[in-house]
């Protein structure tokens, strides 16, 4: 059995699809892809994965992609404990309904406030022609729009209804933990991986105004579980390559 995670710094969908790994306790070839090199765009990882994206998870020589996707297949290839989907169907429903919520509603408008900070001073750094350069060399049409929008930054009302939208799943989660100990039901899961991956580990840097724990006691009570499991330290740990003018910049913009 071969396992091999190309991933880029343990943050957003590449931290996603390092945790069940690590909660499993699989053997894994850990690949790091630098994502300020470009490596992702590069001729040999587009073979692999021709949009160009990571995570990718390469079994037994087949490669796997979109983080959501890798966590279910990692589940139904080993299932050994510790089991990462409820095993009531309900609670499974339950689960894959938060993980559509969080994938469609919840992902892309965290993306554009760190996209905003991160990509944003990265892009400026191109000249207008080594940026069309680079962009004729992104697979996807969407991640070059994407690019496009974040050089000259998001406007303030994209900003303002992405925050919007994340506040209403911060109010959601709480509501939720209000009901049940994990947010698929009574046991952690797939479902609390990717809002941890995907929400809660950016929002003291990009919206500290919702790390308010009397506001939200219940979801902070969550994240700290989560935070504070082995897997997810573990994971937390792996190799950050963030040039460091940018995370300055990131942690502390300007008016910020």
């Amino acid at each position: 059995m071969s396992l091999t995670l190309y991933h880029a710094e343990p943050m957003a969908n590449s931290l996603k699809a390092l945790i069940p790994l690590l909660e499993k306790n699989l053997p894994f070839e850990s690949r790091y892809v630098n994502l300020q090199r470009f490596e992702q765009h590069e001729a040999w990882f587009v073979e692999i994965n021709p949009e160009g994206q990571v995570p990718v998870l390469v079994h037994d020589g087949s490669p796997v992609m979109h983080a959501s996707v890798i966590n279910e297949y990692v589940e139904d290839v080993f299932p050994q404990a510790p089991a990462l989907r409820p095993v009531d169907p309900l609670e499974r429903s339950q689960m894959r309904a938060w993980n559509k919520f969080i994938d469609e509603q919840v992902m892309n408008f965290v993306s554009i406030h760190g996209w905003n900070r991160r990509v944003r001073l990265v892009a400026q750094q191109f000249s207008d022609e080594d940026f069309e350069e680079y962009l004729s060399r992104i697979p996807l049409v969407e991640q070059r729009n994407k690019w496009r929008t974040a050089r000259g930054g998001f406007d303030e009302a994209e900003l303002d209804n992405a925050e919007r939208k994340v506040r209403i799943a911060v109010e959601r989660s709480e509501a939720q933990l209000a009901e049940t100990e994990w947010l698929a039901g009574d046991s952690y899961s797939l479902a609390d991986i990717n809002m941890f991956s995907l929400c809660s580990i950016s929002l003291e840097r990009l919206f500290p105004h919702l790390a308010d724990r009397k506001t939200y006691p219940r979801f902070w009570d969550w994240h700290d579980r989560v935070l504070m499991r082995p897997a997810v330290q573990t994971a937390l740990a792996g190799p950050d390559h963030t040039d460091p003018a940018i995370k300055e910049a990131i942690q502390h913009p300007p008016g910020g």
